[in-house]
């Protein structure tokens, strides 16, 4: 057909969904124009359509040139420049709707045609249509945007990877704006596990803020996650760590007992004595823990054998007073007489427990003072007295994470310490699931409302082999959230260190700059289509440029992502060494140095510190 301007020649070869075509000899190379629009004949990533009947298959540009010619013809067409190979994605009816998958495929000669930009609008849908979001425009076309289905990008997970600085955190940025516009998603419900505290600033009017460190001024409230909320091994592995089985089962018991006792105290509805166990969300006080097992085996006694309070030697002042009874609140240990000082008739006996849990339990102690894990173990309002009673109860925590008057909930992890940080990930997705998974058929349940989890930096917790809590509760999600209401978007720089497993799970990835070729084999690997050719592209994209493919998108595209405006953009832009237009950086004028700001901040863990910004 050398009289449509959209012909470029016809399949000569069929491999499932890879196709060979031979270009016309009278198909114009480099640019045509076709209704006023330009467009480049042969691009990698460009669209192809193919009329059979009353359907269209459409296919993606992979390879052109000497590398596309088929085997047995190289030796005949050496130079090979015109050949293409192409991918077939997707189909639909002459006037129909486009669909994913292919049910027929071409034939030799038959003939393939240029995908126009009226093509485009049918393949990718209406910006008007309430389930897409847009998040830039077609690379291709600049007046096509770029839309992504919000239910298969919530439920069936997504993917964003890109090294440093190629636009990852504003993409994200842009996309959760998009998904939190009341006007169209009233009952939208985000979570951002925020590792560096970057996202206050791009969706402070959007977000609730909850930080360790928390600064009333800015907006932000105290992130606490009671320790009672864990199960039993979550909790060991931030209290006493690897203990023997005989003194982990002691551990247990004593656990299970002060839970008994502070539900006899006050109820707990949805549990009882029969049902209940150690992992039961139920409040108990730790410092009465580590107190009762302190006194357990540290204790000297003034009989043989004893164990009990009655029969303690507490170390007495001249007036026969105890000289320290101990404090479990403030993780004070009674003090007792030294066998090493029995004398005369008075005889000294050391515990006869046979636990030994005296390490672990002086590492506890220290864990209890230390006031860098207060937001664990007394986690305010959570903080339970020493009959194991708080002020509140999990549903006020849950209500604040996940039911707030606001679509976005940022989770600042900063504050943490670095030695438990990961572990604590994996406890609150563990928490977050656990709760809208039972509570799936209710309406503030997963099913009812999704919940949205963005897991920022994961290849630094969900790299593979690892079996700490935060991997295994994001494999939990990503293998079975999508039916309970959990979707989850994995924020990246290394790909290749995340774990396969997890990344195959995400239906759709943005695939941004990664100069790496085993990054670019891992997320080539996790996509289900064949697009080796397409994704060979990432090395050159741009900064803020997207390869989209996966189950969100219609077909696989090429993306500008929008930037968001500057007071709208996340706290990750790289400072400049060298500012041309206004002094900055390296050639600014020296300032007057006084440290004592910078050792301030540092003393505070408060980067925003109100004296530093008044200045």
């Amino acid at each position: 057909m050398p009289n449509n301007p959209t012909f470029l020649g016809s399949v000569q070869d069929v491999q499932g969904a890879t196709i060979s075509i031979a270009l016309d000899k009278d198909t114009v190379s480099g640019l045509a124009f076709i209704e006023g629009h330009g467009y480049r004949i042969g691009q990698i990533g460009s669209f192809v359509r193919i009329p059979i009947g009353f359907m269209d298959l459409f296919g993606i540009v992979s390879q052109v040139g000497a590398g596309a010619v088929p085997e047995k013809l190289a030796e005949i067409e050496p130079f090979g420049y015109r050949w293409m190979k192409v991918q077939l994605i997707g189909e639909g009816q002459r006037k129909g709707e486009f669909k994913r998958g292919i049910s027929q495929y071409p034939t030799i000669g038959d003939e393939v045609h240029l995908v126009t930009e009226h093509d485009l609008v049918r393949i990718y849908g209406r910006p008007d249509a309430p389930n897409f979001v847009s998040v830039g425009s077609l690379a291709s076309a600049a007046s096509i945007p770029a839309l992504v289905n919000i239910d298969n990008l919530i439920t069936r997970h997504s993917a964003i990877v890109g090294t440093t600085g190629a636009g990852k955190s504003t993409t994200v940025a842009n996309l959760l704006l998009s998904l939190s516009d009341s006007e169209y998603y009233p009952s939208a419900r985000i979570m951002i596990l925020d590792i560096h505290g970057e996202y206050f600033a791009a969706l402070r009017d959007r977000a609730t803020v909850f930080r360790v460190h928390a600064d009333e001024k800015r907006d932000e409230r105290p992130l606490y996650i009671p320790y009672w909320a864990m199960t039993f091994d979550e909790l060991m592995t931030v209290t006493f760590g690897v203990l023997g089985d005989t003194e982990r089962g002691a551990v247990m018991e004593k656990v299970t007992e002060l839970k008994l006792n502070a539900m006899r105290i006050q109820a707990r509805e949805g549990v009882t004595e029969d049902n209940l166990t150690v992992d039961s969300p139920v409040p108990f006080s730790i410092h009465k823990l580590w107190f009762d097992l302190h006194r357990l085996v540290n204790a000297t006694h003034l009989v043989a054998g004893g164990q009990s309070e009655q029969t303690e030697a507490l170390l007495l002042d001249e007036s026969k007073s105890p000289i320290q009874v101990g404090d479990p609140l403030k993780v004070i240990p009674p003090k007792y007489v030294p066998h090493s000082q029995a004398s005369g008739e008075q005889k000294i006996y050391l515990s006869s427990s046979p636990f030994n849990l005296r390490r672990p339990l002086h590492g506890l102690a220290s864990k209890l003072r230390d006031p860098r894990y207060d937001f664990l173990f007394r986690p305010g309002p959570w903080y339970p007295n020493v009959e194991g009673i708080p002020n509140e109860d999990l549903d006020i925590l849950l209500e604040a994470w996940v039911g707030g008057s606001r679509a976005i909930t940022i989770l600042d992890l900063s504050g943490i310490p670095v030695s438990v940080l990961t572990h604590l990930i994996g406890v609150l997705l563990r928490i977050v699931f656990d709760a809208l998974f039972w509570a799936r058929n209710l309406s503030e349940g997963g099913r009812e409302r999704p919940l949205f989890i963005v897991l920022e930096e994961a290849h630094t917790y969900l790299n593979q082999g690892n079996e700490e809590v935060a991997a295994q509760a994001a494999r939990r999600i990503v293998k079975e959230g999508r039916k309970y209401g959990l979707g989850a978007m994995v924020v990246s720089q290394r790909p290749s260190e995340i774990d396969p497993t997890i990344l195959s799970q995400c239906g759709t990835i943005f695939a941004m700059r990664l100069a790496n070729s085993t990054d670019r084999a891992h997320v080539t690997g996790a996509v289900s289509d064949n697009l080796e050719g397409l994704f060979s592209m990432l090395p050159s994209l741009r900064v803020g440029e997207a390869i989209i493919v996966g189950e969100s998108v219609h077909l696989p595209m090429r993306t500008l992502i929008e930037p968001p405006a500057r007071d709208r953009r996340p706290d990750s832009c790289d400072p400049l060494v060298y500012d041309e237009k206004h002094p900055g950086g390296w050639n600014r004028q020296r300032e007057v140095s006084d440290y004592k700001d910078v050792l301030e901040v540092w003393r505070r863990q408060n980067p925003k510190s109100k004296r530093i910004i008044n200045k």
